[in-house]
């Protein structure tokens, strides 16, 4: 079985000292795709690199709502510069991850849905997908993203995934909603949590061509390493949790999820 880790954070210090360990553990237990987010600008050019140095991984760049302040109407052109640079590179394959978190509010509103609206517009612009973090967001995350990715036809086959939402949370109407609009669902540690049941409904319901998983990886790890840093050789055990709850083996949630990433970020 291979797996592909859609979602991760391992250029994060907490991987300074065994890193390449980490690697070896991924590729040990089938995780031959990692996607390494890059959240601030500070981030970019070290998700590049690391890209550059391993064949396996691959580099998704945009500004996280938590930078809101830091990218407002007067650092947005020269950002946006830079950002559209780095984006040119042949292993940066989406925009990403950015949008609205309600839940720490370490930014307005206000400031939130500029950069969002923002980034939409230069994703759009370079035809690349993107990789969209709703928190405590919902109606606000759906009201604007579906104002750039119209409702697509039921026989809209054929068109490359618009995007992903990162680590979804919400409920079944949700889950419908993006899909509608052309996204596949993250789907991470949380859905092994025993108390994660809309999660888990939703998993039941949802076509499982529309599905990727993730790490999260320093964060969100399984159930059985709560409390442990996460790191992606644990995506097996997002692959079970969905196999047990869709009644299938794990080798074809493996398969169909690493055709999904491959299909979504075009590699």
């Amino acid at each position: 079985m291979t797996f592909a880790d859609t979602h991760l954070h391992v250029a994060d210090a907490q991987f300074d000292a065994d890193r390449d360990e980490v690697f070896r553990r991924a590729l040990d237990a089938g995780v031959t795709t990692l996607v390494e987010i890059a959240e601030s600008p500070v981030t970019w050019e070290p998700a590049i690199r690391l890209a550059e140095k391993h064949p396996f991984i691959y580099a998704s760049l945009g500004i996280h709502p938590h930078h809101a302040h830091e990218a407002g109407p007067a650092q947005w052109p020269e950002l946006a510069k830079r950002l559209r640079d780095f984006l040119q590179h042949p292993k940066a394959v989406a925009v990403g991850e950015f949008g609205l978190d309600y839940y720490r509010m370490r930014n307005t509103k206000e400031q939130q849905e500029f950069l969002y609206r923002r980034q939409l517009e230069l994703a759009r612009d370079l035809g690349k997908p993107v990789v969209i973090h709703s928190r405590d967001a919902q109606a606000d995350t759906q009201k604007i993203l579906f104002e750039y990715f119209p409702l697509r036809a039921e026989n809209a086959g054929g068109l490359p995934p618009a995007g992903v939402i990162h680590c979804f949370s919400g409920t079944w109407d949700d889950a419908r909603a993006y899909l509608g609009h052309g996204f596949m669902l993250g789907i991470d540690g949380p859905v092994t949590y025993p108390n994660s049941l809309t999660l888990q409904g939703c998993i039941r319901q949802a076509p499982l061509d529309r599905l990727v998983l993730e790490t999260d990886a320093p964060y969100l790890p399984p159930q059985k390493r709560r409390g442990q840093r996460n790191e992606p050789a644990c995506i097996p055990m997002i692959a079970e949790a969905i196999g047990q709850l869709k009644h299938m083996p794990v080798e074809d949630v493996a398969r169909q999820t690493t055709s999904n990433a491959k299909a979504f970020y075009r590699l």
